[in-house]
């Protein structure tokens, strides 16, 4: 669904109006109460007590002579208040309005300090929103009153033209719209997502936006050394394939930005076979390759002055006849060998390619992200992704960056000593660690082997995966970390 979001000096006569009010707010205070008519003003006077709502509350009002509808959402009180919350209330506020069937609404929009702020403020406003609206239903059935989203929002100001709240809107929308494009490609069924497909997908997205594409098969990867992405995709018979996408508006001499993301379009574990608990969402073990796709499609929507390169490698993780096998020794394009001791630890054998060919671009900066470890999921929950990087500066940057638009991360740690734990056997390093020891840092640490030397940063986006029930989104994907990707694209 395509929502437009337009900046007004005016809401259009009896369009819904939401109200985001600290505690304690008085209502008829509020800028936008001054465009109700005098009976509806005079019925919210009668109902003011009503607007005293805690932090994450929301109610809806009926007008009953014009039949406006009105949202009041709680943002809580004024001394715990943090610009992050903006993102969450406008996600309350659009999840109110479709489930009372609201197609439009109006929200008073106020600029901030600076122009630099209202930006910002904007387009986590607007791209919460858009996320909020989100629903996957590709392959559900419409009922015949049609899927309940929000076609129109209305931010209303007193003077036009007011460039920064436009500008912040602009950049709100289509991030907005990238992270849900994200989301939607991570839900597609394996069946209808394979290594090809999803190479296809980003043809295709580049195409409009100008990013140059090239897509490797098989035999240019047997030719390149990619003893990793080519023994994971052996046992299915969708075959991989390596993508990259590159977009260099930057300087002629300016090292790219190097985005780094997984593309295992199922995951089955290979031959140590996912339980049945585990297996059923691995249609999104793509999730970092969408993730940096869109990624790039949005740096090129908002015409970023920037060199960046994503890379992916996919593969379908299959169990059969053909597939590789705990005990293999696999050759990486970089020489370095891999003792698999475990084939459900495929993520971090593709991306060991993946970071060798990153090289190729002496990189400014390379940042892979991925679904790599149950292990971040125990160790943080669900609701951080965990960040490993040998530069603490870039760590607590990124840290900054992901809180500010609510993608959040959190460190975890990444030694040398965890080296010993995966040291092979047979061959230079082995895909698995100790059972049930850091599991998430051991998956960074192997990682770090394949580009040492090149200022790299590694996300598990793991426990962000999914959308929890509190966040206000639809179940599936959370397009997770496209929003910090991009604000890290434009600050780095």
């Amino acid at each position: 669904m395509k929502t437009t979001v337009t900046l007004v000096a005016k809401p259009k006569k009896n369009i819904p109006f939401v109200f985001f009010l600290l505690e304690k707010d008085d209502v008829t205070k509020q800028p936008l109460f001054s465009f109700l008519g005098k009976d509806e003003q005079t019925y919210v006077r009668g109902v003011q007590k009503n607007f005293e709502l805690k932090e994450k509350e929301t109610r809806t009002f009926f007008m009953p002579r014009s039949g406006r509808r009105v949202i009041a959402v709680g943002l809580g009180k004024t001394s715990d208040f943090a610009d992050k919350k903006i993102g969450m209330a406008h996600r309350m506020a659009v999840q109110m309005a479709k489930k009372e069937k609201i197609e439009c609404f109006a929200f008073w929009a106020a600029p901030q300090r600076t122009a630099k702020e209202t930006h910002d403020a904007y387009e986590v406003a607007i791209s919460n929103a858009l996320m909020a609206n989100f629903e996957f239903v590709h392959y559900k059935t419409s009922p015949p009153e049609g899927h309940s989203f929000i076609k129109e929002i209305e931010a209303v100001t007193t003077k036009l033209p007011n460039h920064d709240i436009a500008e912040g809107i602009h950049r709100g929308v289509v991030i907005g719209e990238e992270t849900n494009a994200c989301r939607a490609l991570s839900n597609m069924p394996g069946g209808d997502m394979t290594p090809q497909l999803l190479a296809d997908h980003a043809i295709k997205e580049a195409k409009k936006v100008g990013i140059k594409t090239t897509v490797l098969d098989e035999k240019k990867m047997k030719t390149l050394g990619m003893g990793g992405v080519l023994g994971v995709g052996q046992g299915s018979d969708a075959p991989p394939r390596f993508i990259i996408l590159e977009y260099m508006k930057g300087g002629k001499n300016e090292k790219p930005v190097v985005l780094v993301g997984k593309g295992v379009t199922f995951d089955t574990g290979g031959l140590n076979l996912k339980p049945g608990n585990h297996i059923y969402e691995m249609h999104m073990d793509m999730s970092g390759g969408a993730a940096v796709i869109h990624t790039l499609v949005a740096a090129a929507r908002l015409k970023l002055k920037k060199n960046i390169v994503a890379l992916i490698p996919a593969v379908e993780n299959m169990p059969s006849g053909s597939s590789y096998r705990p005990g293999d020794v696999l050759r990486t394009m970089n020489g370095k060998t891999i003792e698999i001791l475990n084939t459900d630890a495929e993520g971090r054998v593709i991306l060991a390619d993946a970071l060798e060919y990153a090289k190729r671009y002496h990189p400014a900066l390379v940042v892979d992200v991925a679904t790599l470890t149950g292990a971040a999921i125990t160790a943080l929950g669900l609701r951080y992704s965990g960040i490993f990087t040998p530069d603490k500066k870039l760590e607590e940057k990124i840290r900054t960056l992901g809180d500010a638009v609510n993608d959040p991360v959190w460190p975890l740690p990444l030694s040398i000593d965890y080296e010993e734990d995966i040291k092979g056997t047979f061959a230079d390093w082995s895909n698995a660690d100790k059972p049930g020891e850091a599991g998430a840092t051991s998956g960074a640490v192997f990682l770090w082997q394949f580009i040492k030397g090149y200022p790299w940063v590694h996300l598990d986006i793991a426990p962000r995966m999914t959308a929890m029930e509190t966040e206000y989104l639809a179940k599936g994907a959370a397009g997770t970390p496209v929003r910090l990707l991009v604000r890290l694209l434009e600050e780095e």
